[in-house]
């Protein structure tokens, strides 16, 4: 049976997990952390990082480190939320070919699905170490508000990675099924995920192993970087009365200023005040000017206090939607860091009047969940079953700027519906289908998915031709759309999946680049073996000659030297033919003063 790994694609930090035979397990990374910062970031050299390394000089190479990319992806460059992460981020976000978000790093301009390639990639090699094998199949989440463009767009970013996406699922709905796969009886949950860059609020009904997603809603842009932007702005203008100066428009101070009220933002979590310090972050008539500043709790939860009330009110209108009250639900489950913000945790509890389910970690049980999906797809003995459902109502816009709804939100998944129109003009003789998902009436303030031209209707007076257009979404979410004229049998169709997405051609590219990638990095890691294996041995070497020049003649004693300074070469220019070579050498004069040692 395959692997499978279940991945969480996060805002903040991403997460990896494998199903073993005891259940799901998260992966560690190569420093022992369960998590992964979703940052990657280009080192002046032109090398790439990703995690914590890239984290680890975020401040010092600000405009070359990316992160938060999740809130862009998908999204076009001109929309409201693209314009005010622009305005708060030191790395530059620009428009790509395709209108979506794209990003500049590093000397070079990337799509968005190109850099969370790349933090996937790394989720790849970490499962992969672990297991001993190389693995490509997966289970990815989003999050449940995600519409058509972001899912197909996160798809995308897993085809560059080397991933076979096998499936997308909701993230409250895998951490649903993370808490319940082990759990008996009849349930309604609720779970309220609140992360780094996205809201979710999902109501399910779990029953002997069948979980059905009864309703779902969320925010796109609502998360701990809002919470964090509070706090930023709080410090910023707290410093700017003081000194007249806007530490914002510094990239260096600006991402000072957001580590520190990261950190203050999570101390709060526990502590009732806290101290904001930041030494010489700025400079005025040639003097350092340093930040200091308190921030308690309470003032803290007046900065958050909207953010938490705009949760509120989504998880009320989801659990309406499920045609449930609050009493109804029998657990709640938060998941997302920010969840461990006391406020939150009080809010929730108000609401539901009952505690949370406690045990389970809200940064692990993503991932666990879509191990637990993974699983279930490639065991033919499994007896899961998962009915999630569409986040958002399909339509197709209509004479008049109206929308015609086709799927409202709250479908069950996969779905296929269909429905007939007819045209709007005398002998009209051809008609512009226009996809459209969202929950207004007005066809204006829907998303436009893609659009397509149906032809070839014969003439005929207005109201007479019959046409009929199908809508699918499949188990990721993903749409398709058709149009048949039932006259002519003439058809045609759009996979959204395509559309507003990337093209084949940059696909392709992006895949061929990925490749070439991780040749050279093989190569870079084993060259990177081969140099600390050389530097061991160089080591022993030098350990072992003080004991032995009085019993070596001059001519081998000078070889030992020749061959330590040729190591040493070697091991400054790291070339992989070099440092062969003198490996052997090495290796030889290594077992040669041995020997000597042990006469």
């Amino acid at each position: 049976m395959d692997k499978v790994i279940g991945i969480d694609l996060g805002t903040t930090n991403s997460c990896v997990a494998v199903y073993e035979n005891t259940g799901p397990v998260v992966v560690p990374n190569r420093g022992g952390y369960q998590t992964t910062p979703s940052i990657v970031a280009f080192a002046d050299n032109g090398k790439r990082l990703v995690g914590h390394i890239a984290k680890r000089q975020a401040v010092t190479n600000a405009q070359n480190t990316i992160f938060s990319v999740k809130r862009l992806i998908g999204r076009q460059f001109d929309s409201p939320e693209v314009q005010k992460t622009k305005a708060s981020v030191p790395y530059e976000i620009k428009p790509a070919e395709d209108g979506q978000c794209g990003v500049s790093a590093g000397g070079r301009d990337f799509t968005v699905q190109e850099v969370s390639a790349f933090i996937l990639m790394e989720m790849k090699k970490i499962a992969s170490d672990y297991l001993g094998e190389d693995v490509t199949k997966t289970v990815v989440t989003v999050p449940a508000y995600f519409n058509d463009a972001q899912r197909t767009a996160t798809k995308q970013a897993g085809q560059i990675a080397g991933l076979d996406v096998i499936r997308i699922i909701n993230e409250p709905t895998a951490a649903a099924l993370a808490y319940g796969a082990s759990k008996g009886g009849n349930r309604n949950l609720t779970v309220f995920d609140l992360g780094g860059g996205t809201f979710d609020v999902s109501v399910l009904s779990a029953s002997e192993g069948v979980f059905e997603v009864v309703s779902t809603s969320g925010d796109t842009f609502l998360g701990g970087a809002d919470f964090d932007n509070r706090v930023i702005d709080y410090l910023a203008e707290s410093f700017m009365a003081q000194h007249g100066m806007d530490l914002r428009e510094d990239r260096v101070a600006l991402q000072r200023l957001r580590e520190a009220s990261e950190n203050a933002k999570c101390e709060l979590s526990f502590k009732r005040t806290v101290e904001v310090t930041l030494p010489f972050i700025a400079t005025k008539d040639a003097q350092p000017i340093h930040l200091q500043q308190s921030l308690s709790r309470g003032r803290f939860e007046e900065l958050v206090g909207d953010l938490v009330d705009r949760c509120i009110d989504i998880v009320k209108n989801t659990v309406d939607e499920a045609n449930m009250t609050t009493e109804d639900v029998h657990e709640v489950i938060l998941v997302g860091g920010q969840t461990r913000t006391p406020m939150v945790q009080q809010a929730v509890e108000t609401l539901f009047q009952k505690p949370f389910s406690r045990g389970s970690n809200p940064d692990e049980i993503v991932a666990l969940g879509a191990a637990v999906q993974g699983q279930a797809l490639v065991d033919e003995t499994s007896d899961m079953l998962l009915l999630d459902v569409t986040p958002m109502s399909l339509g197709i816009a209509t004479a008049g700027g109206r929308v015609s709804r086709l799927i409202p939100k709250n479908t069950t998944i996969p779905t296929q519906k269909k429905h007939s129109f007819t045209t709007v003009h005398e002998n009209q003789s051809a008609v512009k289908i226009i996809v459209l998902q969202g929950e207004s009436e007005q066809a204006a303030d829907n998303k436009l998915l893609g659009e397509f031209l149906l032809s070839g209707i014969r003439p005929a007076p207005k109201g007479v031709p019959d046409i009929e257009v199908t809508f699918e979404i499949d188990a990721d979410g993903i749409v398709a759309v058709r149009a048949k004229d039932k006259d002519t049998g003439k058809e045609q169709s759009i996979t959204v999946a395509v559309s507003g997405g990337l093209s084949d051609a940059d696909l392709n590219r992006m895949i061929g680049e990925r490749e070439e990638y991780e040749i050279n990095q093989k190569q870079d890691d084993s060259t990177q073996e081969l140099f600390y294996e050389v530097e061991k041995v160089h080591q022993k070497v030098l350990e072992l000659l003080p004991s032995a020049e009085a019993v070596i003649t001059s001519d081998e004693l000078h070889a030992i030297m020749d061959v330590l300074a040729e190591a040493k070469a070697a091991m400054n220019t790291r070339d992989q033919a070099q440092l062969k070579a003198v490996h052997g050498k090495l290796s030889e004069a290594n077992e040669s003063l041995n020997s000597i040692a042990n006469q």
